[in-house]
């Protein structure tokens, strides 16, 4: 099944860490099907904050829920994150939005993730990768969410990761594309 996966950071090297976090992903057997822009953020919970770099990955498992969380735990754990208080600046940030279909409410895990639609940040990577994909509460697709949400964060497409051999990097947006979150 289809597992919709946000990565984001906002402390030290934030392009090398999103990379690292995919690297270490796909090395647990979740590598990318499908990979959003880069998207710099204003921080919405944690004003005051360095901005994050955002994207959506899509990919494809059989491990359930839970099994997913812990793995993207241990890959942020692996990557430097040190979960100090809620909404601190971080290293590396894996949330799991959607697996599939499945329907979660452990005090660890709430799926589909519950504050993601209301999300420029989230929901803006998720629409250029599965702009069809429906919210199951308003059956309203990703792309008419991101256009009808409004608010003061700042939300611009950043670039693109490349890999190319040994080398790998950014290409820039030129101008880029400035919306609210």
């Amino acid at each position: 099944m289809d597992a919709f996966i946000a990565l984001g950071s906002n402390l030290g090297d934030r392009v090398g860490n999103l990379r690292e976090g995919l690297r270490r992903l796909a090395e647990r057997d979740l590598p990318p099907a499908a990979l959003s822009s880069v998207w710099e953020t204003e921080p919405v919970d944690s004003l005051g904050s360095p901005w994050f770099l955002n994207l959506v990955m899509r990919a494809s498992t059989s491990r359930g829920p839970l099994e997913v969380l812990d793995l993207l735990l241990e890959v942020e754990r692996e990557v430097g994150r040190v979960r100090s208080r809620r909404n601190a600046p971080r290293v590396l940030d894996l949330d799991l939005l959607l697996l599939g279909d499945a329907r979660c409410e452990d005090p660890r895990l709430v799926l589909p993730h519950p504050r993601m639609w209301g999300r420029r940040f989230v929901m803006e990577p998720l629409a250029e990768i599965a702009p069809g994909l429906r919210d199951p509460s308003t059956g309203s697709t990703a792309r008419e969410i991101c256009r009808s949400l409004r608010g003061p964060f700042q939300v611009r497409r950043w670039g693109v990761l490349v890999a190319t051999g040994a080398g790998s990097g950014i290409i820039p947006v030129s101008g880029g594309e400035n919306s609210q979150a």
